[in-house]
């Protein structure tokens, strides 16, 4: 009696077939690497700073809580526009991400998401979060959160970037407009509270990012992006973090008696003159010879400005 055993049928490529629990488990890890994909476009710790300044300011408009409602409009809302805006980036800036070791890992250069699908994206994410303004909020935090990402895309990204030295500096807006827009959903006006606080994220944004540039600028000038250390001598780059540290500081100061007390002062204080410190180290460093470590300086930015607003906060709710 003969025995007869079975073989499994092969694929078309000579290959047994992936078992059906196989199959499920490489469909679920596509499914949430294509996820992470589009989340990585929104340059989720990006929106998480934005968020930091954003409930601050509302609830220094408010003067106390505002409605939890109103909050999470204002949270998503915001959340939904930040990210929109850094999707849109990303599919603008394709090119040159592609050349730059900092971005070349990006969905769009790894050509994990197509640019198709990423500007899809980008936009319904932009149309949603200016709807729910428009509809839970105010038209003038509605028109505000609009700007902000046309001007971010169209006038930063497409246009200041790629062009002029200065581009950190007009970009600083965007990154300043959370600000603004939080105030405005709910008071529908903006009070010089409110152009204070925003001045602070505008001045910071240079102190803050002139220093990654500085890590990556052979990056930068790769791709062709005149960034400041890119085209400029290490002492005037220095010296514009100088200069813009100071103003921030001052910036901060210049909000204290616009509705604060010393909850807040005391700590705009402290924080300021370690933010200036800082910011001074990093020139001695460099004047010196000795090894600049730029980072130092841009991490210690982001504790300084989330310190600073979570003062505001606190002084607020008290």
């Amino acid at each position: 009696m003969s025995m007869i055993t079975e073989r499994p049928v092969s694929n078309s490529a000579g290959q047994p077939p992936v078992p059906a629990a196989g199959a499920s488990a490489v469909a679920r890890r596509d499914v949430r690497a294509v996820v992470a994909a589009y989340v990585t476009l929104t340059k989720p710790r990006i929106v998480e700073l934005l968020l930091v300044t954003t409930v601050p300011a509302m609830m220094l408009a408010e003067g106390g809580v505002p409605s939890l409602w109103l909050m999470a409009v204002v949270l998503v809302g915001g959340s939904l526009a930040a990210g929109a805006a850094s999707v849109i980036n990303c599919y603008i800036d394709r090119d040159i991400d592609q050349l730059m070791r900092r971005t070349k890992r990006r969905p769009l250069p790894t050509h994990t998401v197509t640019p198709r699908n990423a500007l899809i994206f980008g936009l319904v994410l932009a149309t949603v979060s200016v709807a729910l303004m428009a509809v839970f909020t105010n038209l003038l935090a509605a028109a505000l959160t609009l700007a902000a990402i046309l001007y971010y895309d169209l006038v930063y990204t497409l246009w200041l970037k790629r062009t002029t030295t200065a581009n950190t500096f007009w970009g600083g807006a965007c990154g300043a407009a959370p600000v603004l827009i939080g105030w405005a959903a709910v008071t529908g006006t903006l009070a010089p509270a409110a152009w204070a606080l925003f001045a602070v994220v505008f001045f910071w944004q240079m102190p803050h990012f002139y220093p990654l540039a500085m890590k990556y600028k052979d990056d930068y000038a790769r791709a062709g992006i005149p960034m400041l250390p890119v085209v400029a001598s290490t002492r005037r780059v220095n010296a514009e973090i100088i200069g813009f540290a100071w103003l921030t500081v001052a910036s901060s100061l210049a909000a204290w008696p616009l509705g604060m007390s010393l909850i807040y002062g005391v700590p705009a204080v402290v924080v300021g003159a370690i933010f200036v410190v800082e910011a001074h180290k990093l020139a001695r460093r460099a004047a010196r010879g000795q090894a600049v470590k730029p980072m130092r300086l841009f991490h210690w930015s982001t504790t300084y400005l989330t310190i600073l607003f979570v003062a505001v906060a606190v002084d607020a709710l008290i």
